[in-house]
């Protein structure tokens, strides 16, 4: 035990390390960019480093499986240069029990980022999305579904418009059953129109079977009440950024994930994408500990400094591999071409079986 807490603590440490180098990286080049981006902005500094601090955890949270490979090399090197595999060997320990701790460590990473990293990563990529649509347009657009169907919000010099609608299509360019409320710039609500059908085309909303009511001080809506067959409202909104809205399920946290799915088939959108990402951030775990294996397949052995760098290449294009892979499993299971739990679990059950392969070869030969 003591063996293994010394590998966990060492792994533990290094996994820091280098999640803080990235960690500094990430913020200078998104800073970089985000100047670049807002340059026609009058945009404060504090601005763009907010929009910075918000963006660089998704970020961050994607390139784990590599900061996982990083840190399993420069473990496994350190030891081999220190000769401590070399101790560990002839105390009987074989490959794959040095590498329990480490693997437990991954695991333990894996479960906590899901658990806890990816509700925050959640929270700050829905608030990135929300500050640059306000800043590029001057202007914020919602989309949020909840038990009582689909909730949009569109906005604009003129006001804002509140939007909700029973159901949709699937690109949610077609709304039913759909209730307009207006809201001046600086009042309330000054109309509210329902319709049986929307179409949002060449930015204008396109009702059937309309009725307006008047809102407002001093108003009797029921008298001032209109009937319209057709009618065209302008809109700011566009099938793109409606996608984007709901489309991103990184901006949705792990825990809400299995009622947010139910919750877009019901108002008529496909929750696929939803599906696929969820079994993937349940997976998560498991990727990580077989890029753990990968690393480890390539560097558990006496250095050699002739063929030291050429392992540590091997186990960093194999990880790369792997992780591609991982990712166009993904595109074919929210394409619908593949199951979704074969797109989620397939790649890190076959990355460790591999791995695990692998580790043995080198070990026995």
């Amino acid at each position: 035990m003591i063996l293994h807490r010394y590998f966990a603590t060492k792994f533990l440490l290094i996994y820091m390390s280098i999640l803080a180098v990235f960690f500094v990286l990430l913020t200078m080049v998104d800073l970089i960019e985000q100047v670049q981006r807002y340059s026609t902005r009058d945009l404060a500094f504090f601005d763009l480093f907010k929009l910075t601090l918000l963006n660089v955890p998704e970020g961050l949270y994607n390139i784990m499986p590599l900061v996982m490979i990083l840190s399993t090399v420069t473990l496994f090197l350190g030891l081999a240069r220190s000769s401590e595999l070399v101790v560990t060997r002839a105390a009987g320990r074989s490959a794959l029990s040095s590498l329990t701790a480490p693997l437990v460590v991954a695991c333990a990473i894996g479960v906590l980022a899901v658990a806890m990293l990816n509700p925050i990563v959640a929270a700050t990529t829905k608030r990135y999305h929300t500050l640059s649509t306000t800043y590029r347009t001057g202007s914020t657009d919602v989309l949020s579904i909840s038990a009582e169907g689909l909730w949009l919000r569109q906005g604009g010099p003129e006001g804002q418009t509140v939007i909700r609608a029973t159901r949709a299509n699937p690109n949610g360019t077609v709304l039913f059953d759909v209730t307009f409320i207006s809201y001046a710039a600086d009042d309330g609500p000054n109309r509210r129109i329902h319709a049986k059908s929307a179409q949002l085309r060449d930015g204008e909303w396109q009702l059937q079977g309309a009725r307006v009511w008047p809102l407002g001080s001093g108003v009797n809506p029921q008298e001032g009440v209109l009937d319209r067959q057709d009618m065209v409202l302008p809109s700011t909104l566009t099938q793109e950024r409606i996608q984007d809205s709901f489309g991103n399920p990184n901006s949705v946290h792990f825990w809400d994930l299995p009622t947010y799915i139910q919750q877009l088939r019901a108002a008529g959108f496909s929750a696929r994408r939803h599906a696929v990402w969820y079994h993937m951030e349940m997976a998560r775990p498991l990727f990580l500990m077989a890029m753990v294996l990968i690393s480890a397949a390539f560097t558990m052995r006496h250095v050699r400094f002739a063929r030291s760098s050429i392992s540590v290449l091997a186990a960093i294009l194999l990880g790369f591999g792997l992780y591609y892979i991982r990712n166009f499993a993904q595109v074919l299971g929210e394409n619908g071409q593949i199951p979704v739990v074969l797109a989620a679990w397939a790649p890190p059950v076959a990355s460790i079986f591999l791995a695990t392969g692998l580790v043995l070869h080198m070990e026995d030969g």
